[in-house]
Order: C-alpha cells, then structure tokens, then sequence
C-alpha cells in the first residue's frame, strides 16, 4: 500500500542549483555524449558497465554498488596504464560528469587514430587558475582558510567549491577535487582527478557546475538534509516556453503578390492611366492563378546545413573533453570529506541504467 504522499514525493521538481541536485539513479546524462561507443554489460565484479572509445584509449566505468559510482581514465593505447584518472562518487550529478565525457566525444572526434599526444593526452597546464577558470569567471572566489600548499575557490553560496592540492607531484595523486554540498554520506558530492588530467578537462567539468541552469529530479531523490539548501521548483509550473517561428524563403509566386501589391498602392495614389489598368490586369491574372493552385500545398524548403566546428585546441582557454581505464586512484592527497563515513557494502539501493543505454 502507498503512503497518500506517494503522488506528492514522486513529483518533478526543477531543482536549482544543480550542483546540490544530487544523482537521479541513472547515467544516462553522463553516458549520453558516448553513446554511439562500444559498450559491454558487465555481470561479475564491481565495474556493471565498461564504455570505451573505439580504441578503447578512454575508457567510462560505471559502479552501480560502489561509493565511487564513476571511473573514467585515459591512456596511450587499450592496455597501457592511465596517464590520468577521475572519479565522481554516488552524489555526483550525472549532468556534471557529461562536462567531463563531453569534453573527452570532442577530443576524440578531432583526434586521429595514430595521433601519439591528442587532446585528451595533453599535459597539465602549469598554471592551476587554466584549470578554474570557468568557476572565478562565474564570480567564484579564493577561500582564505584553505591548508598551506594548497587553493580553495569557493562558491557564493560557500555550498561548492575545487580543492587544490599542490603538494603532490606524484602521476596518480589526487591533486584536484570539486565538491558541493555538507560533508556526509548522501551529502557531499565529490569528483576527483589526478595530477595527469588535462587542465581543459578538469575545467570543461568545472564549468558544468558554473551553471545556473536547474535540473529535473523527483522531490524524494532530494535527500532531507539537503531541502532547505535548494530551490525546487514544480516542473508543471512551469510556463512552457513557445516554439519559435521559423522564416523561410520567400517562393516566386510571393514575389509576384508582393510586386503587384506595390504596384496597386501605387496606383491607388496616381490617376487612373492605361498604365494602371496594365497593372490591374496583372493583378486579376495573379488572383486567378492563386486560387487554382490552392488545393496543392507548396513544399517546405529543406532545412538549412549546420556550420561545422571548428577545432579546439588545448590550450589553457580551450575545455574539450576525455575517457578512463579501471584501476580505483590512489587515495592520497586530496582530503575526502567521506573519510569520517562508514563505507556500506553492498546492500545499499543499487543504481540503476536508464533504458536509453542498452544495447538493441
């Protein structure tokens, strides 16, 4: 039997900001951007689905049962190890994780196959402020209190915010973690990223969380301790936004009527010449015309071509976006807020795919 609530917590809400949205249960925003990639449904171990570019250099691991729901690494070939390595715990919305795998479709669409150092291989910028960039633009600012040799940026609200931790020089040290929302299991989302990654990665993920859009979730996905941090807004509330009216070229016959037209106007003002009766002749002929062809509607004009795009780099203003392998990044550096947290096994809800992702 239902609690009489049911109707009202399973309710679309807009929820805003995004980034204390919290995870749906599904990947489907963060697995959407690759979804053309090979894919396989895993049945044994703790990885339940392994997307890989098709020269399985990236690799997208999603642990339904584990508090490290995403793995996502990148390396020089399908059975070197990770030049780099992120992560995105349970919490983690997926929208936030597609800054990440979209950036990474990109870097692959423009990389070629025998390219030794693609984009989504690039080195570091040395410079920590190329990674943040899209967070200070938005107004996010430095946070005094943070540990010697390491930068906090923080958001308005001081509910998010990139750690930065620049005592580390070790490959697979975490050195960069965004996170938002109290520290707490269910509470804090995490996504860490060792010193490996790409600069313009870390900041194509950052400016995900930079943006104000809200996102859809059901009112009992919002864990309680979380409720009074967000706005949620209905989403039948809200006033659909009107289609928007496309013009299209105007067709021969709407030249003639137009020309004729004008032409009246003009005579209408003008003495009554055998010019004018030329003209009103050529108006009864266009009348007549018109109304012959009214039982065949004229076809639509083929849509226009969309203008290609153009390459990015990676340089440090550049956020494209990478790919994973599967080995769980080594723990130091960067403090986890879960640290505190009990870890529960496998018991717990289980994360579930979206439909859209299975293979046909």
């Amino acid at each position: 039997m239902h609690a009489p609530d049911d109707a009202y917590q399973y309710q679309e809400v807009l929820v805003s900001p995004m980034y204390l949205a919290g995870s749906n249960g599904t990947g489907e925003a963060g697995f959407a951007p690759v979804a053309q990639w090979p894919h396989r449904y895993l049945d044994e171990g703790p990885c339940q689905l392994l997307v890989t570019s098709p020269d399985q250099r990236i690799r997208i691991g999603w642990f339904g049962d584990d508090f490290d729901l995403w793995k996502i690494t990148a390396a020089t070939d399908a059975v070197a190890a990770p030049v780099w390595t992120a992560t995105f715990n349970h919490v983690t919305p997926a929208e936030i994780v597609s800054g990440l795998t979209t950036a990474l479709a990109r870097d692959y669409a423009e990389s070629d196959a025998l390219d030794d150092s693609p984009c989504f291989l690039a080195k570091p910028s040395y410079r920590w402020a190329d990674a943040v960039r899209p967070l200070t633009d938005a107004g996010w600012t430095r946070h005094g209190g943070a540990e010697r040799g390491t930068i906090e940026i923080v958001a308005p609200d001081k509910q998010a915010g990139i750690l930065i931790d620049n005592r580390l020089f070790d490959r697979d040290a975490e050195t960069y973690m965004l996170w938002a929302g109290p520290p707490g299991w269910g509470t804090r989302a995490e996504a860490t990223f060792t010193a490996g990654t790409p600069s313009h990665l870390i900041a194509a993920t950052a400016a995900v969380m930079a943006e104000s859009a809200p996102v859809v979730r059901e009112r009992h996905q919002i864990d309680r301790r979380m409720q009074h941090l967000v706005t949620m807004t209905p989403v039948a509330s809200v006033t659909p936004i009107p289609e928007v009216q496309v013009s299209r070229a105007p067709t021969p016959l709407d030249v003639r009527r137009t020309a004729v037209t004008q032409a009246v106007h003009r005579a209408a003002r003008a003495p009554r010449t055998a010019a004018d009766l030329r003209v009103m002749a050529a108006q009864s002929r266009s009348t007549g015309a018109a109304q012959k062809r009214a039982g065949h509607p004229r076809p639509r004009p083929l849509p226009g071509c969309q203008p290609a795009r153009r390459c990015h780099g990676a340089g440090a203003d550049a956020h494209p976006k990478p790919y994973s392998t599967l080995d769980r990044p080594c723990t130091t550096g960067v403090h986890r807020a879960h640290h505190d947290h009990a870890r529960p096994g496998h018991g717990h809800d289980r994360e579930r795919l979206g439909p859209a992702h299975r293979s046909s």
